[in-house]
């Protein structure tokens, strides 16, 4: 099959589009779902929250608690919000490969469902009375049967929950359908890589995807789409967003490799917006990533990669003064640097 040729800006517009970037969706539990369709990275306190707002109208300080949705150690052991009916795609699409790797995970989950027999612990308690490091615990994750609630300002809190209805290849396979639909163009190895399995497991699952996806030709090499999407990446954008704060580990720019040469091509502002600490968040406004902001308590702090339009300040400070900050009484200063 020839490969379809793609241009940055089709493969960004596509990308805002299905992230619901470019105009927010009605409120609403279809609409989190959608929102959190590769799951919403949690591991900054409230980033979820942050993401939801930035894709989901009437986005309030308490819509990550939404009883549609559901936390998880999710890829890389991230905390992740997800919906929860979608459970089982993001633990048992995860699990592992090896015969080792699925032993430590079933044992480990063993372990906890007696300890917890319907109750619900802190992670570290729940470390300590089985003898191992906290950390350990998330290797359960991938058996589906392990959630948590973490608000950021405490350790996370865990119990058990009955184990998915699903078939461990099935929910692999529609995990990638979901990374191809919310990051491709891509390739086997970032799969991999994002969702934290064995390259040869992200092979596997693209293999099994043949006949459904399209190979295609970008700026920064070659890569996958779902066929059924290639429509939406030859048409042009309907709207775009004045402006939109992505918090850190947003699914937009959660990407590596040439993937970030692609959404910021000027390698020094690679270096700003995916620093080797904590990243901050990215300001995205009318469709490009132009700077970062950062947070401390009601003062929104934004750095400018170039200079902005009074109109587009304008609308920086809305997206900013609206943010759904919990816990938060007094309004919120944007300091401009």
């Amino acid at each position: 099959m020839t490969p379809l040729d793609l241009t940055r800006p089709q493969i960004l517009a596509f990308r805002r589009r299905v992230g619901a970037l470019d105009e927010r969706l009605p409120r609403g539990r279809r609409s989190l779902r959608q929102a959190a369709w590769a799951g919403l990275q949690d591991s900054m306190p409230r980033a979820a929250l942050l993401s939801i707002h930035a894709r989901v109208e009437g986005t309030q300080p308490s819509s990550w608690e939404d009883p549609s949705l559901v936390q998880l150690w999710g890829p890389r052991h991230h905390a992740y919000v997800v919906a929860s009916r979608d459970l089982g795609v993001f633990s048992l699409g995860r699990f592992p490969d090896d015969a080792r790797g699925r032993r430590v995970a079933e044992e480990i989950a063993a372990r906890l469902h007696i300890l917890l027999d319907g109750t619900r612990m802190t992670y570290g308690e729940a470390g300590t009375a089985l003898g191992v490091h906290p950390n350990r615990l998330r290797y359960a994750a991938p058996t589906g049967t392990v959630v948590l609630r973490w608000d950021g300002a405490r350790l996370p809190t865990i119990w058990t929950v009955p184990a998915p209805e699903l078939d461990p290849r099935e929910a692999r396979l529609e995990l990638a359908r979901r990374y191809l639909r919310v990051f491709g163009p891509t390739t086997p190895g970032a799969f991999a890589q994002w969702s934290g399995i064995s390259v040869r497991g992200g092979v596997a699952a693209f293999d099994a995807l043949d006949g459904t996806l399209t190979p295609v030709r970008t700026p920064v090499g070659d890569g996958w789409i779902l066929t059924r999407d290639e429509p939406a990446f030859r048409s042009a954008p309907e709207v775009v967003a004045p402006a939109r704060l992505l918090p850190s580990g947003d699914a937009y720019f959660l990407l590596q490799g040439a993937d970030r040469e692609l959404l910021v091509p000027d390698p020094d502002r690679r270096r700003a917006l995916w620093t080797s600490r904590v990243w901050p968040g990215a300001l995205l406004v009318e469709g490009e990533v132009v700077g970062t902001w950062r947070r401390a308590h009601a003062v929104v702090t934004i750095q400018t990669w170039r200079r902005l339009s009074r109109a587009a300040r304008d609308a920086v400070e809305a997206e900013a003064t609206s943010l759904p900050l919990p816990g938060t009484e007094e309004p919120i200063i944007v300091n401009w640097v």
